[in-house]
């Protein structure tokens, strides 16, 4: 017996977010994403697995855009006490399970946030704040991964 379910969109005028994915079946395991904000994500898979690596993988999209999310927030902070950030960069570097489902277990960020006489503990606590109270995607992967930070600045 096949059960049909129909899509019922969620009722919360505030809090949500939609995505829809389409699989392009030419691309083999290639898939584009169309973001509620009118945005295209193209992903594709690893060969062995019958992609193409003609995009990054679902997983690379998703550290992507933790590393966007802290990012975006430590510049925000910045900015907001009136520090003279110029640059922010985020090298992250992950590591998996072994076995499916093959989630993250272990996050390092490391951060370069360049800028005129920007104070270390501005910076430090620009970072905190993102991991502890603001960044929605690093605060959802730190429920199964050990997140952890380091930094740097560079005057500008």
């Amino acid at each position: 017996m096949v059960r049909i379910q129909r899509f019922v969109p969620i009722q919360a005028p505030h809090c949500t977010m939609d995505c829809t994915v389409h699989w392009m079946p030419s691309t083999g395991m290639g898939f584009v994403a169309e973001t509620g904000s009118g945005h295209l994500i193209t992903m594709d898979g690893a060969p062995d697995g019958g992609g193409r690596n003609l995009a990054p993988r679902p997983m690379e999209t998703l550290l992507a855009g933790a590393g966007g999310c802290t990012a975006y927030d430590v510049v925000l902070i910045l900015k907001r006490g009136r520090h003279a950030v110029t640059g922010c960069q985020v090298k992250m570097q992950a590591e998996r399970a072994d076995k499916d489902p093959k989630i993250f277990t272990k996050i390092h960020l490391h951060f370069t946030v360049s800028g005129r006489a920007l104070p270390a503990a501005a910076v430090a606590r620009a970072i905190d704040l993102s991991h502890e109270r603001y960044c929605s995607a690093t605060i959802m992967l730190a429920a199964s991964a050990a997140i952890t930070t380091s930094h740097e600045i560079v005057e500008a």
